[in-house]
């Protein structure tokens, strides 16, 4: 949900190559749990496991609190130079305004939902005209 929500990776491959290297068997049954408890969609416009996207619901962007306390929980407790460039930007943010940042995440991840969905559209479209 945190690599969904606050970066906005939305393909297998990209959520598998997160920094905690999840097996793929494991990051598989977890989408497919997160799909089954309404918390996540699959958006699967051409039909092929490559075009496969997942997006967060409702359901899930309301998590985005937990995600924001568990955030801070475990970035506290980490040397700041085991931290990346986005990383360090996303701690500065939630501890400099908390509410404001999770507004503006949550604001920001529909935007990006919305002109992802519009997209896919237009792909599916296309194909049904070729």
């Amino acid at each position: 949900m945190r690599d969904l929500v606050l970066h906005k990776k939305t393909r297998f491959k990209e959520l598998r190559e997160s920094r905690e290297k999840i097996a793929s068997n494991i990051l598989a049954n977890r989408l497919k749990s997160l799909q089954i408890n309404g918390f996540i969609e699959k958006l699967d416009p051409t039909g092929t496991k490559k075009s496969t996207q997942y997006i967060a619901t409702d359901k899930g962007i309301s998590s985005l609190p937990i995600i924001i306390e568990l955030y801070l929980f475990s970035i506290q407790s980490i040397d700041e130079n085991c931290l990346d460039d986005s990383q360090m930007r996303i701690k500065k943010q939630i501890t400099s305004n908390r509410s404001l940042f999770e507004e503006t995440r949550k604001s920001e991840y529909i935007s990006f939902v919305i002109n992802l969905k519009d997209e896919l559209n237009k792909v599916k479209l296309l194909a049904q005209l070729n």
